[in-house]
């Protein structure tokens, strides 16, 4: 079984997206147990600047163009190209990161070659299917987060499927992997340029949750965005980052760049403290594979409990600031 990962560098570094790291190294672990090869295809102004670290996580091939024209994203050029790189492998699985970018050119390549596509996958995993042979089964959340809905693609090729950073865990590196790049030839037509760029403002980031050891998360059950202030001091006498679930987000508790799910961030942490957090499976995916959980509801019934390894019935806004009273004595 053959597959592709798109690879991607962060336009402002100069870096490999960790997502592309993630996803070759899966591909990897899906295609190697069945003698495949895993290929990258790279389309863009520059290689990235630690292009080798790929080859430490399973990767056999890197397919590259660069051009100047394509310093920045035109949806319409990159969708040729790299539309052009994955009908000469003729894969079996193609894998996006569910970036700006991946977002913007997976659907335009899915449609253009007649096959589908399931955005934000959660798990891959490959098994026989009836008459089908291996295929590829992608698992992600569905209606508002309330089950979980596998995907098949059993009759086209390739199937595709895009992961967001941090959802598929960082590996352990092959660093005598031998890896073979090419160069691809593309006739470049200029009207494929669609748009004009005048200026990039980069978003700063608020929140840095990849190097956070500890996270504390805060829910609807915290109340109100004045008592979010414990999920704060919490995380500060911690060390640790604040997060929160999509329903603290959206009563306006906190903003956006702290949440933690399927639409939010992934974290890992050594620690995830979740506060007035229900635990739908929504939230559970962005956190699930923390090392150490510890759960605070008022509800013995809340999912969150089943996933916990450590559990606290009660209200966060009494049980916080004891919590709080223990740290600073404990100095």
């Amino acid at each position: 079984m053959k597959s592709i990962v798109f690879i991607e560098k962060n336009p402002v570094t100069g870096k490999l997206r960790n997502v592309s790291i993630e996803l070759t190294y899966k591909a990897y672990s899906l295609s190697k147990p069945l003698k495949g090869e895993v290929i990258g295809v790279f389309a863009g102004d520059a290689l990235p600047e630690d292009t080798d670290r790929l080859f430490q996580y399973g990767l056999d091939r890197l397919l590259y163009f660069t051009d100047e024209r394509l310093k920045h994203l035109h949806s319409i050029a990159y969708k040729h190209i790299l539309k052009a790189m994955i009908k000469s492998e003729e894969p079996d699985i193609v894998l996006f990161g569910a970036t700006h970018t991946g977002r913007d050119i997976a659907p335009l390549i899915a449609s253009s070659l007649k096959t589908g596509l399931t955005a934000d996958c959660t798990q891959l995993y490959v098994e026989d299917y009836k008459d089908k042979g291996k295929i590829l089964f992608q698992v992600r959340p569905a209606f508002g987060g309330n089950i979980l809905a596998t995907i098949i693609t059993p009759d086209n090729r390739p199937m595709m499927a895009s992961v967001r950073e941090g959802v598929m865990l960082l590996p352990e590196k092959h660093p005598n992997h031998p890896v073979k790049m090419e160069s691809f030839p593309v006739d470049f037509n200029e009207s494929w340029i669609k748009s004009e760029f005048l200026s990039v403002v980069p978003k700063v980031k608020k929140v840095d949750f990849n190097s956070a050891q500890t996270i504390v998360s805060g829910g609807a059950g915290v109340g109100s965005a004045d008592n979010f202030r414990l999920i704060r001091e919490l995380a500060n006498a911690l060390g640790g980052e604040v997060g929160a679930s999509r329903a603290a987000v959206d009563f306006g508790f906190v903003d956006k760049d702290h949440q933690i799910g399927q639409t939010g961030s992934v974290v890992r942490p050594k620690l995830y403290i979740a506060c007035g957090i229900s635990g739908q499976i929504q939230h559970r995916a962005g956190m699930e594979e923390s090392q150490k959980i510890i759960a605070i509801n008022k509800d013995p019934e809340a999912p969150i409990f089943k996933i916990a390894h450590m559990g606290v019935v009660g209200d966060v806004n009494e049980i916080i600031p004891v919590m709080l009273r223990y740290l600073k004595e404990e100095g």
